[in-house]
């Protein structure tokens, strides 16, 4: 097979067998065989759709296993070998499709009991993936020419509170963020088409205010609407937010699936916000699941121009290391820089964040949204927009963040806030 012909999947993977012979379980049962020879699955079958081995690295060795349910042959000293395998499965047994992807670089794999510990860390796919999928509209480049913000992060926010918000109530803060002249808005994920505050009628508002303020500010926030529904409404949702002159939705990726994403993709005029929630469910066990590094590929080929990342020094259980891996991910090309995308950076988020994240990253292709680090400021949400922006004209600087503060209010606040 030529590489060109084949997905090649990399897992980290723990096993009671020798980790050749559990390779060739997983080589089996996700291309031509089962768990024994048949007759039909003849040499030249298996020469054209088998899966292969490319390679192998041994590591170490536990004494216990990470998954419950984990067969242990007769005669075995109990140990669990732990180890990185590459496998190419030929792209002829798929082709571009990222569910059938899923189907087999996943599929059973996570439920055999050779295997006491599985996770995908990465996926290469062949150029007929970007020739299927359409990728990023607007991306890095595109969403900075609709926000009209050049040379720092987009700096956004949160709707707070997150749910229970009246139409007028949303009202009133998206005029005060909107007028403070703030690049981006997002609703929350748990707040998307509710009985009392149906998507229809927050879009009329937030978006009489956007207008408004643009047209005494000069500048259009975006706002990413939440649409995350079943597909049809969702598409009901995209036509109301294009007709009333929105220009990014947003989508729980893990709720709609990556087709729904991609059927969005195809429909969408405005930029696609990806928030991925639920995602600790398939990545916070370390011996389970999927890195972000395979799973934001599938992101990006479906269609999202903005990609949730974490944030540095963030409230939940990811640590620094994997949200900078995760951030160089987005912004590394697959097949050529139009499939970038922009990082989103959220959670403890604020003014004075900005000068390690900037040192950390050494990037401003970046989306820097803060909730509370905007809506809990002293002087108003405006004043928090006001702070980031201020927090980041000093990292780029090379200013200590007091000394800025000294010319700055909002910053100087901010600092007494929250530092």
């Amino acid at each position: 097979m030529l590489m060109n012909d084949t997905i090649i999947a990399t897992y980290w993977l723990e096993t009671a067998l020798p980790l050749e012979q559990a390779c060739e379980i997983i080589v089996s049962e996700q291309s031509t065989g089962t768990f024994l020879p048949l007759p039909n699955e003849s040499d030249s079958l298996k020469e054209r759709h088998r899966a292969r081995i490319l390679s192998l690295k041994e590591l170490d060795i536990s004494p216990f296993p990470s998954l419950p349910g984990a067969k242990v042959p007769s005669g075995s000293k109990g140990e669990f070998r732990r180890g990185i395998v590459k496998i190419a499965f030929p792209y002829t047994n798929i082709g571009p499709s990222i569910p059938n992807v899923l189907a087999t670089v996943a599929g059973n794999l996570y439920e055999l009991e050779e295997l006491s510990g599985l996770r995908l860390l990465d996926l290469e796919l062949p150029q007929q993936f970007q020739e299927r999928y359409e990728g990023p509209r607007y991306g890095i480049s595109g969403t900075r020419e609709l926000t009209g913000v050049h040379g720092r992060p987009i700096i956004g926010t949160i709707i707070k509170p997150n749910i229970g918000l009246t139409t007028e109530q949303l009202r009133l803060i998206v005029r005060e963020l909107a007028l403070s002249g703030i690049d981006f808005i997002k609703d929350d994920e748990v707040h998307a088409n509710p009985p009392y505050a149906p998507i229809a009628e927050r879009v009329k508002v937030v978006m009489e205010e956007i207008e408004r303020a643009a047209d005494q500010t000069g500048k259009k926030t975006m706002y990413a609407f939440n649409i995350t529904d079943d597909i049809d409404p969702m598409m009901r949702h995209l036509e109301t937010v294009v007709k009333s002159g929105g220009n990014c939705v947003m989508v729980s990726m893990n709720s709609i699936g990556f087709a729904g994403l991609a059927h969005l993709r195809k429909h969408a005029p405005v930029c696609i916000h990806g928030h991925r929630n639920q995602w600790g469910m398939l990545s916070r066990y370390p011996y389970l699941g999927m890195s972000f590094a395979a799973y934001q590929k599938l992101c990006r080929l479906a269609g999202v121009d903005h990609l949730h990342v974490n944030g540095l020094n963030n409230k939940f259980y990811e640590g620094n290391a994997s949200v900078i891996d995760s951030v160089r991910d987005c912004l590394t090309p697959m097949f050529d820089p139009s499939d970038t995308v922009l990082p989103v950076l959220s959670s403890k988020q604020w003014a004075g964040a900005a000068p390690e994240t900037f040192r950390t990253l050494g990037s401003v292709d970046l989306m820097n949204i803060a909730g509370g680090g905007i809506h809990g400021h002293p002087g108003g949400a405006g004043a928090g927009f006001r702070s980031l922006v201020q927090g980041w004209e000093a990292a780029l600087a090379g200013i200590p963040l007091a000394d800025y503060a000294e010319q700055h209010p909002e910053l100087k606040m901010a600092l007494a806030a929250f530092g």
